[in-house]
């Protein structure tokens, strides 16, 4: 369901999907089409999509589009785990640990602005490592692919992947690479996915 909502400020946005920023003005009105993960994408008057950042959904009075309805905002389906391989262990210390399986569950907060499906389901997370350091912390190192090799939301995707897994308790570093080979296609998606999007 899709909610018209009147712009309350200036919005700093990321056209979908050339990935170029742009501002609209207040008081013009967007559709919300997606609300998932912490960015909402919008349909504005001509047309175009755009993403507008958690940081800056205030001017969507956010609120007032959750309660009618939070379009685009239901849990996904947790598919079985197959990237990567951690070689963390316990840090002896009764700390906590963080893990692939960890990392892989925040990178299901980040989505595709077009697709209401997260990353993981896609199938656009090729690797996963987590990796101890001398101080008794963590570096994750992930590949990400994108649908399509010339999409421009990569590096804004990217960028948000790896704030998610700075989140991580004891993560002190994350490097999210993107890599576009062997290239992206439809069976990639997690079972789930296809489900959820009807492409049985």
């Amino acid at each position: 369901m899709s909610e018209l909502v009147e712009l309350r400020r200036d919005c700093p946005v990321v056209l979908v999907p050339s990935g170029r920023r742009a501002v609209l003005a207040a008081g013009e009105q967007v559709v919300v089409v997606q609300r998932l993960g912490g960015s909402v994408t919008v349909r504005v008057g001509y047309g175009a999509l755009a993403r507008v950042a958690e940081a800056d959904a205030d001017a969507l009075g956010i609120d007032e589009v959750l309660a009618a309805g939070d379009p685009g905002g239901g849990e996904q389906p947790t598919p079985q785990r197959d990237v990567g391989d951690s070689d963390s262990a316990s840090d002896g210390a009764g700390g906590h640990v963080p893990d692939v399986d960890e990392v892989l569950d925040r990178l299901r907060s980040v989505y595709d602005p077009e697709i209401p499906v997260n990353v993981v389901d896609l199938g656009l997370i090729y690797g996963c490592e987590v990796h101890p350091t001398h101080s008794g912390e963590y570096r994750v190192a992930v590949w990400m692919s994108m649908t399509a090799p010339g999409c421009g939301m990569g590096d804004i995707l990217r960028a948000e992947a790896a704030d998610r897994i700075r989140e991580i308790p004891g993560v002190v570093d994350a490097q999210v690479e993107l890599v576009f080979e062997p290239p992206w296609e439809l069976g990639r998606m997690s079972e789930a996915a296809r489900l959820q999007l009807g492409m049985w």
